[in-house]
Parts: structure tokens; C-alpha cells; sequence
């Protein structure tokens, strides 16, 4: 469940809520304050609240996306350094790469929308205001820097997921998710030296964002390689994949949050004597029942657990 601690929600479309954190309203007045290119604060404002809206559609193409292949999208929680859509599409290189490029995507599509609005105002100039031309011309330059800053092959911005995607073709879920991070690593290295060169606060606070989520980047890489390398199950499979299940404490029970084999237990939580009906593939993420992971092992295979008797 996605942390929504200290934020307020703002409102709910396609059933995906959005969430503002606090903070937000601290970096906001502060960041208002230094727009001083324009005559009126309410200038100042407008830029600052249409940039949180080009930053809501850029999460909600994520969630969108995610949507779309089958995965689950929920929340969305706006920072004061951008955004995060809490985002879970199924285990497939496809439907991940979907998934993070459609966030990009509409930063892209915004470039000629926001270019061809300055044009209208350039060439109108008789009747427009200063500040109307700086605000446009704003607006496209922040757009085009935030789709730029976003498809850095750095890990975790949408350039290193995507670079992740694309390697999970090739080498797999756990080794792509790796060398992405590692990748990840070094570009955060390079952003932490450029903030210092720069003193740049706000890029110091991302350098150290960006660091603490290629370690959890790394801590999950290592937790699919053990998943990988873990002996399996010949007696079931996921009736959806086809994959066979690892042998292994895989699973958690929602009430108590125990670890568990749920084949080994017949789909019972061995603390809390909870059952479950469904089990979900650590392959492809999907739920099926879990009888029918018995009738979708090959023929011939004596099973060594039996199925969940029917009450």
C-alpha cells in the first residue's frame, strides 16, 4: 500500500486518487518568491501550479499505461520535487517498458501543444503582455527540461526503468534490473559531483533521493536472483505462464504477514491457519486457483502436495 502519511487527497479520475504532500505549500511559496521575471506574483503562481499539472498527466500516462496491460494503479502522490504513481504492471518486460515510456511520452506530445501556444502568442505580441510571452515561453522550456531530465538512463527515473525494460529481453528480470541499477549508480555519483560544482540544493536533495531508491533497486535485484536460482516445483504450474513455482518461503499471508510455502502448506499459513484459494505466480503476477496449479503440471507427475479441499 503506498505511503499517503502528511498528504492531503485532492481528488480522484479513473479511479486513481491523487495525493499532495504537505511540504508541497513550503516549496511553493519559496519557489514563487524567486520568480521575479514577472510583474505580478499571480504570474508567478500560474507557472507554478501549471507545472504541477503537466507533472500530474506526465504520473497519470504511468498509471494509465498500467492500466492498460493489466497492472494496478491506484495513487498517485505529487512532491514537491515531482510526482510518483504508484504503479504495479505484471511481470513482463513489455508491459513495464509501457508502462514507465508513457509517462515521457506526454511530456513529448506536450512540446509541439505548448510550442505552437507560443507561436499564437509571439505573433499576437501587439495584444499580449510580457508576462504572457515569459509564461509560455516558461512552460516550454520546463516541459522540454523535464522529459530531457526524465529519460536519463539513471536509475530510478523512467530512462533507467526504460533502459531496464529493454535489457529484461535479453539477460531476464533479475540481471536487467541489476545493471540498470549499477548504471543508476554511477549517473547518481555524476549528479551528486554536478550539484556540488553548481551548489545546487534541489539537485543534491535528488542526487540523494535517486541513491536511496538504486539501493532498494539493488536489495530487490538480489531477491529476484535468488528467485531465480531457486530449485522448483515439477508437480504444479501457473495456469496462466506456465511457470513452475519455487521451492521456498515465497508467499505472505495477508493477515499475519508470515512467510510461507504455500505448496508445502497446502495453502494454509502454517501460524495463522488462514487458506487461501488463489495463489499468485512470482512469475507473471497472476492469481489462479489453487487446484489448477496441479491440473497445469505436465502429465505423469505424481504431485507431492495435494490441493486445497474444497469446504
Amino acid at each position: 500500500m503506498p505511503n499517503t502519511t502528511g498528504t492531503i487527497r485532492l481528488f480522484q479520475i479513473f479511479g486513481i486518487a491523487v495525493f499532495l504532500h504537505w511540504s508541497w505549500f513550503l516549496v511553493a511559496v519559496y519557489e514563487i518568491q524567486q520568480k521575479g521575471r514577472y510583474t505580478s506574483v499571480t504570474w508567478g503562481i500560474l507557472e507554478y501550479l501549471t507545472i504541477f499539472a503537466i507533472v500530474t498527466m506526465h504520473e497519470f500516462g504511468h498509471a494509465l499505461a498500467c492500466r492498460q496491460v493489466g497492472g494496478r494503479a491506484e495513487r498517485i502522490v505529487l512532491w514537491p520535487l515531482g510526482g510518483v504513481a504508484y504503479v504495479d504492471p505484471p511481470p513482463r518486460p513489455g508491459a513495464n517498458l509501457w508502462s514507465i515510456s508513457a509517462g515521457p511520452l506526454v511530456n513529448l506530445a506536450l512540446i509541439p501543444v505548448l510550442g505552437m501556444a507560443y507561436l499564437a502568442v509571439r505573433n499576437g505580441s501587439a495584444s499580449s503582455s510580457s508576462d504572457l510571452n515569459t509564461f509560455v515561453w516558461s512552460l516550454n522550456l520546463i516541459n522540454i527540461a523535464l522529459f530531457l531530465f526524465n529519460v536519463l538512463p539513471i536509475y530510478p527515473l523512467d530512462g533507467g526503468k526504460i533502459l531496464r525494460s529493454l535489457l529484461w529481453y535479453a539477460v531476464g528480470r533479475a540481471r536487467s534490473l541489476m545493471a540498470s541499477v549499477i548504471v543508476g549508480f554511477i549517473g547518481v555519483a555524476g549528479l551528486g559531483l554536478f550539484a556540488l560544482s553548481i551548489q545546487s540544493g534541489w539537485l543534491g536533495v535528488v542526487a540523494v533521493f535517486a541513491a536511496m531508491q538504486c539501493f532498494n533497486g539493488y536489495k530487490l535485484a538480489k531477491a529476484l536472483k535468488r528467485l531465480e536460482d531457486t530449485p522448483r516445483r515439477k508437480d504444479a504450474a501457473c495456469p496462466s505462464c506456465g511457470a513452475s513455482p519455487p521451492l521456498g518461503a515465497f508467499w505472505s499471508c495477508g493477515l499475519c504477514k508470515s512467510a510461507f510455502d504455500t505448496f508445502a502448506e497446502n495453502a494454509k499459513c502454517p501460524k495463522c491457519y488462514t487458506t487461501f484459494p488463489k495463489t499468485t505466480c512470482t512469475e507473471c503476477g497472476a492469481q489462479s486457483a489453487f487446484s489448477s496449479w496441479f491440473s497445469s503440471a505436465a502429465p505423469g507427475q505424481t504431485p507431492e502436495v495435494h490441493a486445497l479441499k474444497q469446504n
